[in-house]
């Protein structure tokens, strides 16, 4: 099962813990996920550049084993051009149903990537990944002088190659089944939904550095068939949401194997930005008046009290609850017995297709 990927950053499996933002990937889980044999990922898109080398530091101090960490490449600005009252009244009333204080409109947001890079950098991970877009040249080069593999993210053929123009090393092809974010930055969202199946072997035909599947890999099947597709490892999220060492609240992860692959829906309602989840109240109440949806970042940076109000109290019709398309396939288990289990799945998927 050997890859050059999987060679290169010496995993026992070709398996990447995917790096969700937000406070699912704890220390706990990139460790465990590392010490198992797969790449641990820290998504770290909206932690400081202290919460950063201090994370780094707690997951050395748990394994030797390589582990990447996450940002969220430059995003244009764009302008509001619905209702802001609109939108207001609607956290408004979510925010009396939480017992919090009137929602304030939010104003410019700081770009918090230039600390987080020098961070990072200083820190000095196996692997750099990055979504959303491209990252600076300059950036790139100081990652290989320091040995940090860089690895993007790219919904379309066309995105894979510019990133390997830019010198990535590696890139994840991001099917349209897979949850939270996500990572278009050269067409259209709508124009670049294209299914894993279809998007993993157009991209690995079109590049010459590794390529990473992912979305909708919820087991050993996924990973083999990614594999056969011309991967070089599957990058896995909502997998992992269900395991004991993963951030989310306990209503969030029960939500998920018990849910439907058709209450999974891409929506702008809680960043501003496309990502995929599974459908609940503020979710089609936003939904509803979708033009008056703030651009990203105003519209994280709007719904975040509620979203923080809705963890602590586990109140699921408040939370943007990010999965796949492959959510009912989540089972409740340790990261360790995950991974151990996705590597005797593949190895009989393997073993059944030869």
């Amino acid at each position: 099962m050997a890859t050059p990927l999987i060679e290169l950053l010496k995993l026992d499996h070709p398996i990447i813990q995917a790096p969700m933002a937000g406070g699912a990937t704890t220390v706990e889980l990139v460790s465990e996920a590392s010490k198992a044999g797969a790449l641990g990922s820290l998504g770290a898109a909206y932690l400081s550049g202290e919460q950063i080398e201090a994370a780094a530091s707690a997951i050395r101090a748990r394994t030797d084993r390589p582990f990447a960490i996450n940002l969220f490449a430059p995003v244009p600005q764009e302008a509001a051009t619905g209702d802001g009252a609109r939108m207001l009244a609607l956290m408004a009333r979510y925010h009396a149903q939480l017992g919090l204080p009137a929602p304030q409109a939010p104003g410019p947001q700081a770009d918090p990537l230039p600390e987080q890079l020098e961070a990072t950098l200083r820190a000095r991970p196996a692997v750099l990944s990055f979504a959303f877009g491209r990252l600076p040249a300059a950036t790139l080069a100081r990652c290989r002088e320091l040995g940090i593999l860089t690895i993007g993210t790219a919904t379309t053929v066309r995105e894979a190659q510019v990133l390997e123009q830019d010198g990535v090393d590696a890139v994840v092809a991001q099917g349209a089944e897979a949850g939270g974010h996500r990572s278009t930055f050269l067409d259209a969202f709508e124009t670049s939904m294209i299914g894993t199946l279809a998007l993993v072997p157009q991209v690995a035909d079109a590049v010459s550095i590794p390529v990473i599947a992912s979305g909708g890999i919820m087991d050993g099947r996924g990973i083999a068939a990614a594999l056969a597709l011309g991967a070089d490892l599957a990058q896995m999220g909502t997998a992992f949401l269900t395991t004991d060492e993963c951030g989310i609240s306990d209503a969030y992860k029960a939500v998920l194997p018990a849910s439907r692959s058709e209450q999974s829906r891409v929506t702008r309602a809680f960043s501003g930005r496309p990502a995929r989840g599974i459908a609940n109240a503020f979710m089609r109440d936003a939904d509803a008046i979708a033009a008056d949806i703030l651009p990203y970042p105003l519209q994280n940076a709007l719904t975040r009290p509620m979203r923080t109000a809705g963890g602590k109290s586990g109140n699921i019709n408040v939370l943007s609850l990010w999965a796949g398309q492959g959510a009912p396939l989540a089972r409740r288990e340790t990261t360790a017995n995950l991974i151990q289990r996705l590597a005797r799945e593949t190895e009989a998927a393997r073993t059944r297709r030869n």
